[in-house]
């Protein structure tokens, strides 16, 4: 287990939440959606398809860490 690992337990994360992928560092923000993938503003990370990858480096989801919120 790392820090800010969810370890693909998408029932503990927060609808929020924003996810940073592990390899380069691309951070899915729910509030923005994933384009690239068609992915609609809004959509937890939780919600996304088990198909869905990183769209910059095409890690698989278990490869996301959970941001703190630091905006």
């Amino acid at each position: 287990m790392f820090e800010g690992s969810y370890l693909g337990n998408d029932a503990q994360l927060d609808p929020a939440a924003r996810l940073e992928c592990g390899i380069c560092w691309w951070v899915y923000d729910p509030a923005a959606g994933d384009e690239f993938g068609q992915v609609p503003p809004a959509t937890p990370f939780a919600a996304l398809p088990a198909h869905w990858h990183c769209p910059n480096c095409d890690a698989p989801r278990h490869k996301f860490m959970v941001l703190a919120d630091d905006r």
